[in-house]
């Protein structure tokens, strides 16, 4: 694939950032609280609002974003928790971005592509946990082609095994070109997704020396090119701590901006990890921007109020105890019983470490991340019902935006879940699980779709599956 990025232009712009930054520092309290309301009547907020909150200090202040923030969450995506896991493919790489363990220069990294038939085991072990949503991630490497991408999603979507088969496959891979977005596009995958890293091109620069990774344009215009190739569900992310997380945050709103004004529709998720340590990556454990975890709270809140119909990440890579707590802020999707070495989930070796690409946070099986979301209020969801129902990119706005997402998600996830207890679950969360669904079917407020809801839950329990709106 030739990389070519002539007539290209950053849609970031730099010094308006850094000027807005600046210029919104210490907004009076009547602002913030103005800010809050329009974000919560469920409009997007424009940069110098959100550059706004991003510069709060005050404790008081910030605590009403996060307030804010967790009251947005509840009023459109309800207590639903979203569930998945990524699933790495293969770790050959030809880029030396510098925080990464799978550098090319890393001689440390012990590289491995699964095959056909190990990329099935990986697969069985998913189902056999309960997992029905992954995420395939991929090095950036000739041999990882769109072909190749195509060949091995369709080989997970083949893979029934036991009670289950996996219904969504997502995408974290290099940024392709039209036509291999296409290729991959045919495969039905779901969102594609594409971290910037870093939104600073100065920094980029710095830390993506060599590699088509090194080419920022290139990268930024990825997700136009996926538009343009019919992929309307689309993931934007940033690295957090490569750069000053304020400046961050203002890029993954203009990239947001930039989607919506193009083409009409913005990103499906957004992402923003913390940087963690890297076997044989000096700079994984030193960040020159690390994020702190109160600095870490107030950004996830003000992404949320920021953007309201945008899908938020939370990853494993951060700590049990932050993400209990950051998942009031307005997480709608995380993902649980992880592991990121190649092959790791059928076949945990000792070098299972050196194929990884970063230290994980939480190693929680998915059954003791389900118990505790359970027993903490939160419905934990599999569904795919609005991938596989056709309900994306702009689709998925009309119906979100009025209200959709709450009114017959809830439903949906009551039914993955249920479906999850029956086939998968400890009997500890299989109590905790029936319980908490009970009581979150009695509270559908319309009782027509309370007594339907009822009906497909007695159909699961009689042994039918795959019951969704």
């Amino acid at each position: 694939m030739k990389i070519s990025t002539e007539g290209l232009k950053s849609f970031i712009p730099t010094n308006t950032i850094n000027e807005l930054i600046e210029s919104q520092a210490h907004a009076p309290e009547s602002r913030v609280r103005d800010i809050i309301a329009k974000s919560l009547d469920k409009q997007r907020l424009e940069p110098d609002e959100t550059a706004a909150l991003l510069s709060v200090s005050d404790p008081e202040l910030k605590q009403l974003i996060l307030q804010g923030a967790h009251e947005l969450k509840e009023r459109i995506y309800g207590n639903r928790i979203v569930l998945f896991a990524p699933l790495y493919v293969g770790n050959e790489c030809v880029n030396d971005c510098v925080y990464c363990g799978f550098r090319i220069s890393n001689k440390e990294c012990v590289r491995s592509t699964l095959s056909h038939e190990q990329l099935i085991e990986e697969t069985k072990s998913l189902v056999e946990t309960g997992h029905k949503r992954l995420i395939m991630v991929y090095g950036e490497h000739p041999i990882y082609s769109p072909e190749y991408i195509a060949e091995t999603v369709q080989t997970v979507y083949d893979t029934k095994y036991s009670k289950g088969e996996i219904r969504r496959v997502n995408i974290n891979a290099a940024p392709l070109d039209v036509e291999g977005f296409r290729t991959v596009k045919s495969v039905g995958i779901g969102t594609y997704q594409i971290f910037q890293e870093t939104y600073h091109e100065e920094t980029y620069a710095r830390l993506h020396p060599r590699g088509p990774k090194s080419s920022f344009l290139w990268r930024l215009d990825g997700l136009d090119r996926a538009m343009k190739a019919g992929i309307d569900d689309l993931g934007i992310g940033a690295l957090m701590g490569l750069y000053d997380w304020k400046f961050e945050v203002m890029g993954l709103l203009y990239h947001t901006i930039h989607l919506e004004q193009t083409f009409g529709v913005g990103p499906h998720t957004i992402s923003f990890p913390r940087i963690e340590p890297a076997i044989g990556t000096d700079f994984a454990n030193h960040p020159p921007h690390r994020v702190s975890d109160e600095d870490f709270k107030h950004m996830v809140a003000v992404i949320r109020l920021s953007v309201p119909y945008t899908g938020m990440i939370l990853t494993a890579r951060e700590p049990i105890a932050i993400r209990d707590e950051v998942m009031r802020y307005g997480i709608s999707q995380i993902d649980a019983g992880s592991s990121i070495g190649v092959g790791d989930y059928s076949s945990k070796d000792e070098e299972s470490r050196k194929k990884s690409q970063f230290v994980l946070g939480d190693t929680r099986s998915l059954d003791d991340v389900i118990y505790e979301l359970a027993k903490s209020g939160y419905i934990p969801s599999f569904c795919t019902s609005c991938y596989r129902a056709g309900r994306t990119g702009e689709h998925f706005m009309e119906f979100a935006v009025p209200g959709f997402v709450k009114r017959f998600c809830t439903p949906n996830a009551l039914l993955t879940f249920a479906e999850y207890l029956y086939d998968f679950s400890s009997p500890r969360t299989l109590a905790v699980g029936m319980e908490l669904i009970e009581s979150e079917t009695a509270r559908i407020e319309d009782d027509n779709m309370r007594q339907s809801v009822r009906d497909k839950l007695a159909s699961m329990k009689a042994g039918q599956r795959d019951l969704y709106y």
